[in-house]
């Protein structure tokens, strides 16, 4: 049985989570947002994958970039997301092999 302070804390969490995503949604239903903000927006994918891709390359070193190099010509060869995500991860664990 979950203790009653734990399910208070998720469900708080829980709560402000979603307040959090409505509001956003409420206010840029009622207010538009500024043509810079609409562009920054659209670009933001980008920096955010980067965010998320750095540390990992600069954690496996040398490994991480022949896989992330691999991932890429997948990628650009095939079109395919899930053969590029196979190309590296057999990248990766063959170099692991190796090395």
């Amino acid at each position: 049985m979950i203790r009653p302070d734990v399910l208070a804390a998720i469900l708080a969490m829980a709560i402000v989570t979603y307040a959090c995503r409505a509001g956003g949604y409420a206010i840029l239903r009622a207010v538009r947002a500024p043509r810079f903000v609409e562009r920054m927006l659209q670009h933001l994918p980008g920096p955010l994958f980067c965010a998320y891709v750095a540390p990992s390359l600069a954690q496996w070193g040398a490994f991480g970039w022949i896989a992330a190099i691999a991932v890429m010509a997948a990628q650009y060869a095939t079109g395919n997301l899930a053969a590029a995500i196979l190309a590296g991860a057999l990248a990766m664990a063959g170099l692991q092999m190796l090395g």
